[in-house]
Formats: C-alpha cells, sequence, structure tokens
C-alpha cells in the first residue's frame, strides 16, 4: 500500500517507519528542510533505541522516502496519515494551526479518492473539521466530483517514547474511528502482520480513547506520588506499597513509580487539554485539575527537600545525573529534570550536569552556567550533593566507591528511585529517596 505521512516529529517518523517495515511504501513529508536533508542522510532527528538502525535498512531497499515536497508524492497514495505536532496554547487548548494547514495543502493538491487518517492527538470533533477543510478547498477548485470520495479517520497512537518500534508491532490495541466498512478494512490492511486486538470505535470515540487513556495514566503517576508524600517519613516504603496494590489485576503495577512528576510531549499536554476541552463544554473536571497541581507540587516539593538537607544554596556546587524527561530518549519537552536544574540555576547554584543522550537538546534551554560533563563521575566530581533527575540504567553501573571519593560531600537526593535498591547508605552516602 502507498502511504504519505504528513509530518516527521515522533510519531510521523517511528510510525513511517512502522509501516514501512511491514512493507508498505512510505514518503515522508515535512516543511523542515535541514530536517529532511538529514534524513535523506539516514540521520535522526532525535533519539530512540534502534531508530537509525531501521531508517538506513528500509531506506537501502526502497522502502520510505523523504521529501519536502506533498506534491511530489501525493499522486500515488492510497493513504495519506497526518501526524503533525498540535501543542498546547497559553489557554491550555491544542494548537491546530499545523493540522490545519496539512488539511488545506492536501485539499489543494489531492486528484484522486483517498483516505485520510489523523495519527496527531487532537480534540474530540477534529477529525470532522479536517475532513471538511479538505472538503471545502476541493469544492475551490471545482472537484465537487471528489468531494464525496474522501474518507477520513482517526487511528491514534500509544506510542512510548524510548519504545516506539517495539509498540508499533506489539501495541495492546489498535484503535480505529471510522464511518465505513472500506476505510476500516484499509487501515486494518495496513496493519497486516501485526497481531493484535483491532477496535471499531466511532470517530468520535477514538479520539477520546486517546486523551482519555493519556490523562488516566497520569491520574495513577500523580496518585503514587500523593501516597508518596503521605508515607514518607512514617517508616513505610513507596515500592513495597506500589508493588502491594499493583498486585491488584483491577489496579495493575504500570505507572506507580513515586518521583518527581510526569513531563514529556504528551501526557502534559493532553491533561491541560482535556481539562480546558471539559471547561469549553462547561464541566469542570477536578480530578484533572489535581492531577496537574500534583505533578507541579512534586517538583516544588523535591526542590524543598534539597534546601531542608542543604541549607542556603547559594554559591554550592551540586551535580545531577538526567535531564530528559525519562530515560531512552532525547526529549526534554516538559522535563521535570530540566525545570529542577533552572530552579538550582536560580538559587545561585554551580551545576554540573550528565545525560547519555540529552545534553545536546537540554543545552538549548539550559542557562550557559550550566557545565555540561562527559560522565556520570565527573558530573559528581566536586560536589556537595548529587541529583538522580532521570532513570537511566546507566546510572546504576557506576563505581560508587569512586563517586564517593569524588564528591565533597556523599548525599544523594533522588528523584526518581532509581538507586533506591543498591543500599548506598552502607558505602556511606547519605541517600534520599520520594517516599522512602
Amino acid at each position: 500500500m502507498n502511504i504519505v505521512m504528513i509530518g516527521t516529529g515522533y510519531v510521523g517518523l517511528t510510525t513511517g517507519l512502522g509501516f514501512a517495515g511491514l512493507g508498505n511504501r512510505v514518503a515522508c513529508v515535512d516543511t523542515d528542510t535541514a530536517k529532511i536533508a538529514k534524513l535523506d542522510l539516514g540521520h535522526a532527528p532525535f533519539y530512540e533505541p534502534g531508530l537509525e538502525e531501521q531508517l538506513e535498512a528500509l531506506q537501502e531497499n526502497g522502502q520510505i522516502v523523504f521529501t519536502t515536497d506533498l506534491s511530489s508524492v501525493i499522486g500515488s497514495a492510497q493513504v495519506l496519515m497526518i501526524a503533525v505536532q498540535t501543542p498546547p496554547q497559553s489557554n491550555g487548548q491544542a494548537d491546530l494551526s499545523h493540522l490545519e494547514t496539512a488539511a488545506e495543502q492536501i485539499g489543494n493538491l489531492l486528484e484522486h479518492e483517498a483516505l485520510i487518517v489523523v495519527k496527531s492527538t487532537v480534540p474530540v470533533g477534529t477529525n470532522r473539521r479536517v475532513l471538511q477543510i479538505i472538503q471545502s478547498s476541493l469544492s475551490k477548485r471545482g472537484r465537487e466530483d471528489l468531494v464525496s470520495l474522501i474518507k477520513i479517520a482517526s487511528v491514534p497512537e500509544f506510542l512510548r517514547e524510548g519504545s516506539a518500534l517495539q509498540d508499533f508491532l506489539a501495541p495492546d490495541r489498535i484503535v480505529i474511528g471510522a464511518d465505513d466498512e472500506v476505510s476500516f478494512r484499509t487501515i486494518e490492511q495496513m496493519h497486516e502482520g501485526i497481531k493484535s486486538i483491532f477496535l471499531r470505535t466511532s470517530i468520535e470515540s477514538a479520539e477520546f480513547i486517546k486523551v482519555a487513556s493519556n490523562a488516566f495514566l497520569a491520574t495513577k503517576i500523580s496518585f503514587i506520588n500523593e501516597i508518596a508524600n503521605v508515607v514518607e517519613g512514617t517508616g513505610a516504603d513507596v515500592r513495597e506499597i506500589a508493588h502491594g496494590i499493583g498486585l491488584d489485576k483491577r489496579i495493575g503495577p504500570l505507572f506507580l513509580r513515586a518521583g518527581i512528576g510526569f513531563g514529556g510531549s504528551c501526557f502534559p499536554i493532553v491533561v491541560s487539554a482535556l481539562k480546558s476541552y471539559a471547561g469549553i463544554n462547561g464541566y469542570d473536571f477536578r480530578l484533572l485539575n489535581a492531577v496537574i497541581e500534583v505533578n507541579n507540587r512534586q517538583r516544588e516539593l523535591f526542590f524543598k527537600k534539597i534546601v531542608s538537607v542543604l541549607g542556603v544554596l547559594k554559591n554550592r556546587k551540586i551535580g545531577v545525573w538526567g535531564l530528559s524527561f525519562k530515560p531512552d530518549t532525547d526529549d526534554i519537552r516538559e522535563s521535570a529534570a530540566i525545570d529542577i536544574v533552572q530552579r538550582l540555576v536560580g538559587a545561585g547554584v554551580e551545576v554540573t550536569v550528565f545525560d547519555p543522550k540529552a545534553m545536546g537538546t537540554a543545552a538549548s534551554v539550559l542557562p550557559s552556567s550550566v557545565a555540561f560533563s562527559t560522565t556520570p563521575i565527573d558530573a559528581a566530581s566536586g560536589a556537595e550533593a548529587l541529583l538522580v533527575l532521570t532513570e537511566w540504567p546507566e546510572f546504576r553501573g557506576v563505581s560508587f566507591e569512586t563517586l564517593k571519593s569524588s564528591m565533597i560531600e556523599p548525599i544523594i537526593f533522588d528523584g526518581r528511585n532509581a538507586l533506591a535498591d543498591l543500599n548506598l547508605e552502607r558505602l556511606g552516602f547519605r541517600y534520599i529517596g520520594v517516599g522512602l
């Protein structure tokens, strides 16, 4: 099947590679000429395990191509997928301008029957708005004969950064929101080779399944963080509590890790957008208000913990491990780690950081006073405390004897409880986690 993917961000590129890997012919389109040039050379614009290897293999056999010119590839497209960004506006609502622009371009260029698939995370009603824009553009061109032949479907993505390629091939479910049997079958054919549950729904239900899923997962994270705040100092261990409640099949063990809160390009945006959408429709979504409040407060509480132990922070030296919002990605969007580093700098701290993949992206947003190290040990050298802000597995493999000897004060504040089971106290560290 011939697929055109509009947008080569995280979702667009990984999904495009996924469909190409299944044997479809994929053309990825983006207006960013520098990004397309980089992709043409086999270099991914972001880090994801296995991504560049997959990219190189599929380019070699001609399954995927990249271009800035939609008109050059739209003529053979059976399916046009839109995976452009929908960032939050100041009012919390999703900015749909990139999506609407893509829809206008399709309507201005399309000359044949096609299925439009929206992958971008959008508010309910957006898919039909996209179809309306395309049909309106076709009518303005005098192509009323095509208006009824253009169909639209919502196929939301559920990819986790750091494991997107695996998630594409082994999803929990594939949600298809459409109006007609042909659209359902076309999308199922595109996924041929993947064993999963295919859930057919209305377009509106598919749109809502995506945002509701992410909002619920974010709620689980905020819930366990509240439990961590309650039990801290009581002798209880939030890790044991999470394990105990996670054994209940009605609850499950995932997303019950206490820490400094969620971040990234998905959860914060979706939660805010759903809250805003509810408000527009006259409903006060109080639970999501609390989820957002708890998430923001986790960073504040962690920072206050540092101050309570170290006292005045000005002119102190602190090392930081981790900048990305989660491991196995270089994504720093809405990263709690970035926020905490900026708070430290604002307090006059001399900060030295290390991250296996995210230092390049972080350099563009962090103050110039922040120093970047080439190893975890170097980041902590001469430090009066070390903060662990992203749970990269590499951090567990360092020589903690060497780490201790390199620090002025062997104090570790672990915002992810990533080292909690290593019993670092026996090596002479003062270890401070979340909910322990």
